[in-house]
């Protein structure tokens, strides 16, 4: 299924159906998706999110800013009656900052020119957001690299997508 959202939000970018098909080919032979509580950090259109929902995720959480994505987030995600979804209006910076919760899986795809895309690794780490096993996979444009970083675990490249995965080793719990 597709979702285009409205004319008055062109500054949208939602992740390539290639990339997004990639990506969930990966996380479906990897993880549990029907056990998963999940964070989708700058829910766009929410695609992420409607997707996790059609693999059965249990626990759905978006963090959208922009009033006119929340509301289209909030229209498509009751036409197509997803019950357990928690939908936040806020700054994603905001949020990880004030988030006392922690998830199986969190998703981040910002705006390719956000400037401190490099704090989102950092405070998913900092204020521990992930369980243990629990996987951080932020969507990026090929000039960022974080394959030194801690808890980097993989990459895959989709052309201009490319996606860097994080995991939360039973060690890092214990810092």
């Amino acid at each position: 299924m597709r979702f285009k959202p409205p004319p008055e939000m062109p500054y949208t970018r939602p992740t390539t159906d290639l990339a997004k098909e990639g990506l969930f080919n990966i996380i479906q032979h990897q993880l549990n998706i029907e056990e998963l509580k999940t964070l989708d950090l700058f829910g766009g259109t929410g695609s992420i999110t409607y997707e996790l929902a059609s693999r059965g995720a249990r626990d759905l959480t978006v963090v959208e800013k922009d009033t006119a994505m929340y509301n289209f987030i909030r229209k498509t995600a009751d036409s197509l009656k997803i019950p357990n979804l928690k939908l936040i209006r806020s700054d994603v910076f905001q949020f990880l900052q004030d988030c006392k919760d922690s998830y199986d899986f969190i998703f981040a795809g910002p705006p390719y020119a956000l400037k401190n895309i490099d704090d989102l690794p950092r405070l998913v780490e900092q204020k521990q957001l992930l369980n243990v096993g629990g996987w951080f996979v932020l969507e990026h444009t090929p000039r960022n690299n974080y394959e030194t970083w801690s808890m980097f675990a993989a990459m895959r490249n989709y052309g201009t997508t490319v996606f860097s995965f994080f995991v939360r080793r039973a060690e890092e719990g214990s810092q």
